[in-house]
């Protein structure tokens, strides 16, 4: 389901000036001001506590501020109107004649007169200010908001800035209170460069990586500390800085090699652990949940994903308990499908005329399962020169083609809230099965919020339903906040609503829709994420914004036919190689594309430059959907 778009709230005229923000956006920004940048500066020593509270007080006192000024009488709310000329509002013309004031006018509806209840005062004189409609009960004061009365607007203002600022401080509370969360780290109860062993609980699903090795994250739950000659080892031990040194403290104290041999402590936070190939397998059929033992050592990398966190390589592997029976039954389910596209004894694998681990085969399960242990690697290569390996990683685009698959598949048969409930089921079903995936629980809350905007339950406003769904997630999964598929999909999302609605609204009518949706989704999220791909990854691949547009289709098409080619080859084996085919050929020209693409070179820039002109490219597009919109409306009435 696409992000539902902004309506005016029942019986309300879209305001004529600028809106205030909603409340959930307000509490978005405090959220991320406090969790990237003011928590942050506080742990490193950048600013005290007292700072800190009250940079989180002062938006409570603005509150009270306001408030006040809107408990004030609305008398003199509207004696402290501006004097001289003001436009009429709504309330003064829209329950007078038409034609008030206007020599030779006929009246309201082409009758000689007009109705008892639409009597309102005539037109003031020209220069007069109108008086002011506010006591006039809610019809007027909503007419007159819709119309731009200043006194109105500013007393709505008024009232309205209280909840903002309330939004707000909430807002920060959750970020500060979501960073300490994060900030607990890694403890293992001994000291780390005594550390040979570790016991916890898998979080996510084991993915290959280079090497032939398995990787997972195991949320801590115990240490063993080793013989002296265990620990911290190699280049990670020399970055280990304060493990090391703490270890030769007890070292000096003969503890190392004795007292600590054997010693078993409680640990607590999350690790990634890489396992060796052939712990694979086991780590394949146990999944996520099961409780595991390992051996090994502690490392500290100073450059990479993990920079400044331990890691932890197995040498061994030791399942202590399998997982719950949900979490079995999950894995299951995927080990099947897994088997199923490979071609492997767990399922069919296709019928005769098609080579089994055909290279399609891989892309479907990395785009439908997120599992690219199968992905050629030669594909990944080309996406990322390209610019567009954002299509490989399962995010909102691919929830976005199951969601209107459902949709398409349920919206006739049960009509639209029906379906929605019943996407929202499946699309959380489907969540389940592929794992803890940052960007599509992301789309996933979205979707889910969208659900209860079409029930009615929330306005239909698609900043508001990102900004919760940032709360929510932040809230419930904080150390989601710190990875980068989380803030590159919130960043794209947020460049497609705001950036890529402007340029909509400034080429609308100079580019056919098939074109310029495409074209404006594509450019918001590219200069959405510019700086922080460039800060991350050193440069940009411009190329990825038309090459995203061609690929993205395909893609489409591609995950559409190998959902149908899943079920055709498990109902009817032998004809599953009449759709094989045509994915190869899909597969073959998003490859090409893909090619194409990547031999455009890339730009490197300073990631604070890169920065600096995308908040001007922003700020320019904004401006200029500004000028065109309110050009519009002045025309409007000659139309």
């Amino acid at each position: 389901m696409p992000p539902p778009e902004e309506e005016p709230e029942p019986g309300r005229a879209p305001a004529a000036g600028a809106r205030l923000p909603a409340p959930a956006l307000c509490a978005a920004c405090g959220a991320a001001l406090s969790y990237y940048a003011l928590f942050p500066l506080f742990r490193g020593g950048g600013i005290g506590l007292s700072a800190l509270l009250a940079l989180l007080f002062a938006p409570v006192a603005a509150m009270s501020f306001f408030r006040a000024l809107a408990s004030l009488p609305r008398a003199w709310a509207c004696a402290a109107a501006p004097a001289g000329p003001a436009p009429l509002c709504a309330a003064h013309i829209g329950a007078a004649q038409p034609g008030a004031g206007l020599p030779g006018a006929p009246p309201l509806g082409g009758s000689g007169a007009a109705r008892a209840d639409d009597a309102g005062p005539p037109a003031p004189a020209r220069g007069a200010r109108p008086a002011c409609p506010a006591g006039r009960g809610p019809p007027a004061a909503a007419a007159c908001a819709a119309g731009g009365c200043g006194a109105y607007g500013a007393m709505r203002a008024a009232r309205m800035l209280p909840l903002l600022f309330a939004a707000f401080a909430s807002g920060l509370a959750l970020g500060i209170g979501s960073g300490a969360r994060v900030s607990a780290g890694q403890a293992f109860g001994i000291p780390s460069g005594a550390v040979a062993g570790i016991s916890g609980v898998l979080l996510d699903d084991p993915r290959m990586v280079s090497g032939g090795s398995a990787m997972a994250t195991v949320s801590l739950r115990g240490a063993v500390a080793g013989s002296g000659g265990s620990g911290l080892g190699g280049a990670g031990g020399a970055a280990a800085g304060g493990g090391a040194g703490e270890m030769s403290g007890f070292a000096g104290a003969g503890l190392a090699g004795a007292g600590l041999a054997g010693a078993r402590a409680a640990s607590s936070g999350e690790i990634a652990v890489f396992f060796r190939g052939e712990s694979a397998g086991r780590l394949r059929e146990f999944g996520r949940g099961a409780q595991v033992f390992a051996e090994g050592r502690l490392q500290r990398p100073a450059f990479g994903p993990f920079a400044g966190a331990y890691v932890f390589s197995a040498d061994s592997l030791h399942v202590a308990a399998p997982a719950s029976r949900l979490d079995r039954f999950r894995t299951r389910a995927r080990l099947a499908l897994a088997d199923r596209f490979a071609g492997q004894p767990g399922g069919a694998g296709g019928g005769e005329g098609e080579a089994p681990g055909a290279a399609w085969r891989g892309l479907a399960l990395a785009l439908l399962l997120g599992v690219r242990d199968s992905l050629d690697s030669g594909m990944a290569a080309l996406y990322r020169s390209a610019g567009i390996s954002y299509i490989l990683a399962l995010s909102g685009m691919h929830l976005a083609v199951i969601a209107a698959l459902v949709s398409f598949l349920l919206k006739k048969p049960l009509g639209l809230r029906p379906a929605a409930i019943a996407g929202a089921a499946i699309i959380a079903a489907y969540c389940f099965l592929v794992g803890p995936l940052p960007s599509l629980y992301r789309s996933a809350l979205m979707y889910m919020l969208g659900v209860l905007a079409v029930l009615g339950m929330l306005r239909r406003d698609s900043l508001s339903v990102l900004s919760m769904a940032f709360l929510i997630q932040l809230a419930l999964s904080p150390g989601a906040g710190a990875s980068l598929s989380f803030s590159l999909s919130y960043l794209a999302m947020l460049g497609i609503l705001v950036l890529g609605k402007s340029l909509r609204g400034i080429l609308g009518g100079a580019l056919p829709p098939a074109l310029l949706n495409p074209l404006a989704l594509s450019l918001g999220a590219f200069i959405g994420t510019a700086g922080m791909v460039a800060w991350v990854f050193g440069d940009l691949r411009p190329a990825g914004i038309l090459a995203g547009i061609a690929v993205a289709p395909l893609t489409t098409a591609f995950m559409i036919g190998s959902i149908a080619w899943l079920a055709l080859d498990a109902a009817l084996p032998a004809l599953s190689p009449l759709l094989a085919w045509p994915l190869s050929l899909l597969y073959r020209l998003m490859e090409e594309t893909a090619r194409l693409a990547s031999l455009l070179p890339g730009i490197s820039a300073s990631p604070r430059l890169v920065i600096a002109l995308s908040l001007l490219a922003s700020a320019l597009l904004l401006w200029l959907d500004s000028r065109m919109r309110a050009r519009r409306s002045r025309l409007r009435p000659f139309a």
